[in-house]
């Protein structure tokens, strides 16, 4: 991809460093498809054609890690049609179109599902007020578990868009490996942090594998969890390192049990989350959180934090906001 060029030339215009984080929209249809709604959706956001890429919301990978009622569906082929009209939407309007998969893990709820959910450990989510108490999944089911990310990849390139992302923070399944807070396994998948992140390494590789050696992989980090015992900055960075080693080619820093809420209203207030990575990685970051004005997008970019920044809710409220705050500035 060209912006990645850029970046790593240092040679990146103020325009080309804002994106599109992803932001449910809970507007699939009931069997998770695209709808005409998010088709709509994302040409109402993106039509000014400002942000250099476009995170779309996270899809879930297999039914048992489905968050939400009308969340998108990344599960089977079928989802595949719809997701092309969608790239096609975001490359109109002059964006990078990624991606974001998922699995809810212990997020989920039995409700949505239609059983019990799963996890890293039978431990209840501390991301979710209402969590139920999640079966502590086998080594053969995590292994299956992979293998769905890795397809879902390929269901994304094929769908034509410029990358996927992995989800890795806001208590979701891969988030409840890597905390200390829900995997309490004795295993190869648990303990130190060599062992939390064995599945993360395992399903960028298998990623890589479906979907080629130039194909751009993100990677969401919850990269800290702001609770007592939660995630130490010394395993974030280190998790990072091991990530960019292994594959990934951009990541993107938010939060992990604590979500992507805080008590700071500082625009971009997750930085010193990611400003210890960004110091430690030669790939690009990207933070998000707390932007309000187009100043703000100028503020962060001056603290040396990232190389990239996310413009999510402000967006989602105020689709006049990137008229308003960041056309101005250009």
């Amino acid at each position: 991809m060209k912006l990645f060029e850029e970046l790593k030339a240092k040679n990146i215009s103020f325009k080309n460093r804002i994106i599109m984080p992803p932001m449910a929209t809970a507007k699939a249809d009931d069997n998770g498809n695209v709808s005409q709604d998010i088709l709509d959706y994302y040409e109402e956001k993106t039509k000014d054609k400002v942000f250099s890429t476009v995170i779309v919301e996270h899809n879930y990978v297999e039914p048992l890690g489905k968050a939400s009622h009308n969340q998108v569906s990344i599960a089977d082929d079928s989802s595949i049609d719809g997701l092309k009209k969608l790239a096609k939407v975001l490359k109109s309007n002059d964006a990078h179109a990624i991606v974001q998969i998922s699995h809810a893990g212990s997020s989920a709820s039995s409700d949505v599902i239609r059983e019990s959910p799963v996890g890293p450990s039978s431990v209840k989510n501390p991301s979710k007020k209402d969590a139920e108490l999640p079966r502590e999944l086998t080594v053969n089911e995590i292994k299956e578990i992979e293998d769905k990310f890795a397809d879902a990849a390929l269901r994304v390139k094929k769908a034509g868009f410029d990358g996927v992302e992995i989800h890795s923070a806001h208590g979701y399944f891969l988030d409840q490996f890597l905390s200390p807070l829900t995997n309490k396994r004795t295993d190869q998948y648990g303990g130190d942090i060599d062992g939390r992140i064995k599945i993360h390494l395992e399903i960028i590789k298998k990623v890589r594998e479906k979907v080629g050696s130039d194909y751009p992989i993100f990677l969401r980090l919850g990269a800290g969890d702001n609770m007592d015992g939660g995630l130490s900055q010394e395993d974030a960075v280190y998790a990072a390192k091991e990530f960019e080693k292994t594959g990934v080619d951009v990541l993107d820093i938010s939060g992990g049990m604590c979500m992507f809420f805080t008590d700071d209203d500082r625009a971009g207030f997750f930085d010193y989350l990611s400003k210890p990575i960004y110091d430690s990685v030669d790939i690009p970051v990207i933070l998000t959180g707390g932007v309000k004005t187009g100043q703000d997008v100028e503020d962060i970019l001056n603290r040396d934090v990232c190389d990239l920044v996310g413009v999510g809710r402000s967006v989602f409220k105020d689709s006049s906001w990137i008229e308003n705050q960041i056309k101005p500035l250009m």
